[in-house]
């Protein structure tokens, strides 16, 4: 039997509300919340004048394993998440190879449980080329189906672009359907202007005008219509656009919601102005784009047409990033540094600690209906982060913990810091230092219906 902790005196930042009080960690639940006295049989941690969070789950994320493990890995990228305050994740499907198949997704799985330092799970890869088998599975049994990151396999499987088989899948499917939205007709056009233009060596400052705004909408618009047509169950990967933010609701409790979309932390931070300082250490797909953008992104996060915050963490080796346009590789590593952005968001005065926590933690359980995960109630997993908000640090590469050894981040100094993070109850990080690594679990979520 595990030494139960004692979480005391923290800022308990849950469901709308700070409270000051204790959490009473037993056998990787958290079995008390309030005020306790002292006990030598328990292992204390003061956190007086500290916030506890529940653990982040983040819904996006490319850790690279199998077959690309030069970039990242289960174990180097969870042990990154964890020092972020991430205790779970959802891994996306363009692996080597590609997981198309139950029988390559449960190899992740088998991967994970011996690698992850967080819990975890995994959509399922759909495009053309498995569509037919796809519809004829019980999906009920995935946590989701996506096409993220396929497209970098080949023209034409980005579901967003064919619609045949968005409503071949969208008429049958029981999970949800999580897409990468963009148009692939409108941005092989603007390739062919800049490339005429430029030829390989496009400055990297077009890239937002390439993979347009209007290349976004027009995608998302389409699947939107298809999904209302169908009554499926959508949610729109990395939003990009303040145009696209209009076309969700938020006049409905989430719980309630067909269509549902989110932002990628980078998309928050970052702005086309940071193109020329930072060049293609920022190139995204779909691309960071304006101020306003930035901005109105932030704004339907807040009033709630936008649901969950994500990274979209994706490591390439700096190499692969820093070649001419057309082949540098697209995507960074954000994992470990997206609730520290969150929370510089909050000292500016932008966002409560309440709304990180719904946004990062609370809404993402419920959106991909994950069990006793993202809220700190009794009974619930003891997945905790406790964060100082008054500790400077400098983002650098003594500090960055992904496997590719970089961030576009680096040379940032922000306010806060995550100080200790529970993962079922286990302490795996405290004060900069991992404890035993213990594999995390697979997340179990309800049965769509």
């Amino acid at each position: 039997m595990k030494v139960p902790i004692l979480i005391r005196n923290a800022n308990i930042i849950n469901e709308g509300k700070s409270i000051v009080a204790d959490v009473l960690i037993e056998d990787g639940f958290i079995s008390r919340i309030g005020n306790f006295p002292a006990d030598a049989n328990y292992k204390t941690i003061d956190g007086t004048g500290k916030h506890l969070f529940p653990g982040l789950i983040d819904a996006q994320v490319h850790f690279r394993e199998p077959g690309l493990t030069h970039k990242g890995d289960m174990h180097t990228e969870s042990k990154a998440a964890v020092a972020g305050g991430v205790t779970s994740f959802i891994d996306m499907p363009n692996t080597i190879p590609n997981v198309l198949t139950a029988e390559i997704l449960n190899g992740k799985f088998s991967i994970a449980a011996e690698k992850s330092w967080t819990n975890y799970s995994f959509f399922l890869g759909v495009n053309g080329s498995n569509i037919n088998e796809v519809v004829k599975m019980d999906t009920s049994q995935f946590i989701g189906v996506s096409d993220d990151g396929l497209y970098f396999t080949g023209k034409g499987n980005l579901l967003a672009d064919n619609p045949d088989t968005m409503a071949k899948l969208f008429s049958s499917c029981k999970s949800i359907i999580a897409i990468h939205s963009e148009k692939e007709q409108i941005i092989e056009e603007n390739e062919k202007i800049y490339r005429t233009k430029y030829g390989e060596n496009v400055p990297i400052e077009f890239h937002p005008l390439i993979r347009s705004e209007e290349a976004c909408y027009q995608a998302t618009e389409r699947a939107i219509q298809f999904a209302i047509k169908y009554n499926a169950r959508l949610h729109i990967l990395h939003l990009s656009t303040e145009a696209e933010t209009h076309l969700f609701q938020n006049n409905i409790p989430l719980e309630e919601k067909k269509i549902t979309t989110e932002v990628s932390v980078h998309h928050l931070w970052f702005s086309n102005k940071d193109y020329e300082r930072l060049g293609s250490l920022i190139k995204w797909n779909p691309a960071i784009k304006t101020e306003e953008d930035r901005k109105g992104l932030l704004q339907a996060l807040l009033d709630d047409r936008i649901d969950i915050v994500t990274t979209d963490h994706a490591p390439h080796t700096l190499e692969e990033k820093q070649r001419p346009y057309f082949q540098s590789m697209s995507g960074a590593p954000m994992v470990q540094h997206s609730l520290n952005i969150m929370l510089e968001f909050y000292k500016q005065g932008l966002i409560s600690l309440e709304k990180i926590a719904e946004k990062m933690c609370h809404n993402v359980a419920a959106l991909y209906s994950i069990k006793k995960r993202g809220f700190i109630r009794e009974g619930y997993f003891a997945d905790l982060t406790l964060v100082d908000l008054n500790s400077s640090w400098t983002v650098g590469k003594d500090n960055i913990l992904y496997k590719c050894g970089w961030s576009p981040l680096e040379g940032t100094q922000f306010q806060t810091k995550i100080t200790h993070t529970f993962v079922n109850g286990n302490l795996v990080y405290d004060n900069g230092r991992f404890n035993e690594f213990i594999p995390g679990q697979r997340l179990e979520f309800h049965t769509k219906k």
